[in-house]
């Protein structure tokens, strides 16, 4: 008989249960916080990274024996949920701030309070994300921060052995040492500052800075890099470049494909996000040119006849003028996926409040010509719209 391995959220439950418990027993005191620090003992930025928090809705991710919402809640006036999902350490941290005014103090699964929680100004965690997967915490986070807010975090770039991060969303096993001795496993997600910036711009977060934060001692590899992430009010898109196309009679169009799991994007090899479409070909009429290059890009399939076309986009780059037409699909058939040469992929559906950055700029056009409330700064493009 095989025993299955234990999923990752299970291993490192059972690993910070062991861990709480086992600073209970010993009756760990860690001492106050003289000033906030992201995990190396005191060395790196502090607070400011965080901006104003009076009057802010403030979370503590991961908050452990909440020494960091402590320090907060009497250094700088804030207000802050402090949130574990360890029995142990929150019982720890309530042992030493149940009184605390301006603090919260809070047993739940990170993305649990995420979905439930009203959205916050400013959330923050020392060491806490690498514990959990990020195709599961990013949208949550996503959904959880007002735009205009503030994500800072800690993730594990290096160990103390020098391994270094993962390129692939993958979880790898890391030690967690126990004081006086001994040490459990931990399942952790350790992957590159870029891979990490995409994982993030997927959720329409944007990275403003990544701040390497390394272990003082000489003979310790372990570095850390500390994010600094806003939600922006606004997505901005990519232009396209100065050099201008070869003069020719050309007109594309742009398929808007949008339902209960969102809207249809995919990443072009240049790392743009785009709607599918493409060029007209001869003898083709708009309506069949969508369909086409929906088939060949996504394997999606759809009729002419389930498409409405909603008008005309016309713009110049160096006195070229470039046409797209845009257009919704009404039904379709079949889930998107890869196609063998195309050079747009990785098909994801996006929720409209939660827009990647850089997106194509003639699908950012298209999409405000469909949703002009969208947040989308472009280009200005002049849009003839479509009778009916």
């Amino acid at each position: 008989m095989t025993t299955r391995p234990l999923d990752p959220d299970s291993v490192n439950a059972e690993a910070w249960h062991t861990y709480g418990e086992h600073h209970l027993r010993r009756g760990t005191v860690l001492p106050e916080l003289e000033r906030f620090d992201w995990g190396l003992r005191g060395t790196g930025p502090g607070a400011e990274l965080l901006g104003e928090l009076g009057g802010r809705r403030v979370l503590d991710l991961g908050c452990g024996t909440a020494r960091h919402a402590a320090h907060l809640v009497r250094a700088h006036g804030a207000s802050v949920d402090a949130v574990d999902s360890s029995p142990a350490q929150v019982e720890r941290a309530r042992a030493r701030y149940a009184s605390l005014p301006g603090l919260r103090l809070i047993e739940a699964d990170a993305v649990e309070h995420l979905d439930t929680a009203e959205p916050y100004d400013v959330v923050y965690s020392v060491n806490g994300v690498p514990y959990i997967d990020p195709r599961r915490l990013l949208p949550a986070l996503a959904a959880a921060l007002r735009p205009g807010g503030t994500l800072c975090f800690t993730v594990l770039h290096t160990n103390s052995r020098g391994d270094g991060p993962s390129t692939v969303v993958r979880s790898r096993p890391e030690m967690l040492r126990l004081a006086g001795g001994g040490e459990v496993t931990v399942r952790m997600w350790v992957l590159s500052p870029e891979l990490w910036t995409d994982l993030l711009a997927e959720q329409g977060l944007r990275v403003e800075g990544i701040d390497v934060l390394d272990a003082p001692e000489e003979d310790n590899h372990a570095s850390y890099r500390i994010f600094r992430v806003t939600r922006p009010v606004r997505v901005s898109s990519r232009p396209r470049g100065s050099r201008a196309p070869l003069p020719h009679a050309a007109i594309g169009v742009g398929a808007i494909l949008h339902g209960p799991q969102g809207l249809l994007l995919g990443r072009h090899r240049r790392g743009t996000w785009e709607l599918p479409g493409g060029t007209v070909e001869p003898g083709e009429s708009l309506e069949e040119t969508v369909v086409r290059e929906l088939r060949e890009e996504t394997g999606v399939e759809a009729r002419p006849g389930d498409v409405r076309l909603l008008g005309t986009l016309l713009d110049h780059v160096d006195g070229v003028v470039r046409i797209s037409v845009a257009s919704r699909l009404t039904a379709w058939r079949g889930e998107p996926r890869d196609q063998p040469g195309e050079r747009v992929g990785d098909w994801r559906w996006f929720a409209l409040d939660r827009l990647p950055e850089n997106l194509f700029v003639c699908s950012a056009q298209g999409l405000t010509a469909w949703r002009p409330d969208l947040p989308i700064d472009h280009t200005p493009a002049h849009f003839t719209p479509y009778a009916g």
